[in-house]
């Protein structure tokens, strides 16, 4: 829906509007979730790209349940009283990739403060489930920051997955607006460790929410420092009426823009457009850099 609410920019340019996607792979996906019982941030979240995803015959698997310990000026995720953990799903997790053939799988989940290791234990199961089923399959894991506890940070990397992404969302001015709950230098620090540790790091930040220029460089340029390897950049769209206003439509030659100041920071990959989201097109950003071919920024090029 547009965000015609004050303070707002107005109406959603049309590059936001998409088709209905429809047809025999996007309902597999649908009936194999349902038939497993499985949460998606696709659908959580009210992503933009689900119908494209599911029609492709990917999903994004959302652990832990449907609800949140906290509550983030800009998701849509609800919080409220958590569900308790259900010791089946990381099988089902893995019974569902099999029966859709991934072979890239992402595994994010809502922040669950509430439980000792912040769930690091059930990434770890449904990691292993996967590699049990699927042992060809790239596993890459969208994490919480676990409090800062770097126990449960290691609970999960122990796992090895193939990418490891901590999303820092926003610039550091506007935490206590939209992540009163999260700390940017902890964030940072997830993302340093991990990276420290050998794996492929990876983060991803909204715009539209009122950062400045400057601020968003400055944001690239820590994650680089933390050892951040591949970022994604997309347009904050306002999920309902409760969640903060959209202050700004960033238009498609100022994400090209955004990407050419990620490349130039030293990023091995950009993923930046107005519906670019965590973990959109993320087996074909993995294949890139696995390939070696993610080295645009190195000839000035940019795709």
């Amino acid at each position: 829906m547009p965000d015609t609410s004050p303070g707002s920019p107005g109406r959603m340019p049309g590059w936001f509007h998409r088709k209905v996607e429809a047809g025999p792979v996007l309902c597999k996906v649908e009936k194999t979730l349902r038939k497993e019982n499985l949460n998606t941030v696709c659908v959580g979240a009210r992503c933009p790209n689900r119908g494209e995803c599911y029609s492709s015959g990917t999903a994004t698997f959302m652990i832990m349940g449907d609800r949140c310990t906290r509550n983030c000026g800009f998701c849509a995720v609800p919080s409220g009283d958590v569900s308790e953990l259900d010791p089946g799903e990381p099988q089902a997790i893995g019974r569902a990739a099999l029966e859709l053939g991934l072979e890239h799988v992402v595994i994010t989940s809502v922040t669950r403060d509430d439980l000792p290791n912040g769930g690091a234990e059930h990434f770890r199961r449904a990691i292993s489930e996967i590699r049990k089923v699927l042992p060809e399959a790239t596993v890459e894991v969208l994490v919480p920051d676990f409090q800062g506890n770097r126990v449960s940070l290691e609970i999960v990397l122990e796992e090895k997955p193939d990418i490891f992404n901590h999303n820092m969302e926003t610039v550091k001015r506007l935490y206590p607006d939209i992540r009163p709950q999260a700390d940017y230098s902890r964030s940072l620090e997830l993302i340093s460790i991990a990276s420290e540790e050998g794996v492929i790091t990876k983060s991803g930040i909204m715009v539209g929410l009122g950062e400045e220029a400057f601020e968003v460089a400055a944001l690239m340029w820590d994650l680089r420092g933390s050892g951040c390897q591949l970022l994604t950049i997309g347009q904050y769209l306002r999920p309902g009426s409760g969640n903060v206003p959209v202050i700004k439509y960033y238009n498609p030659d100022e994400f090209e823009e955004l990407k050419r100041e990620g490349l130039r920071a030293g990023f091995t990959e950009v993923a930046s457009g107005p519906l670019v989201r965590s973990s959109y097109h993320a087996r074909e950003m993995l294949g890139k850099v696995r390939s070696g071919t993610a080295s645009e920024h190195q000839k000035g090029i940019v795709t």
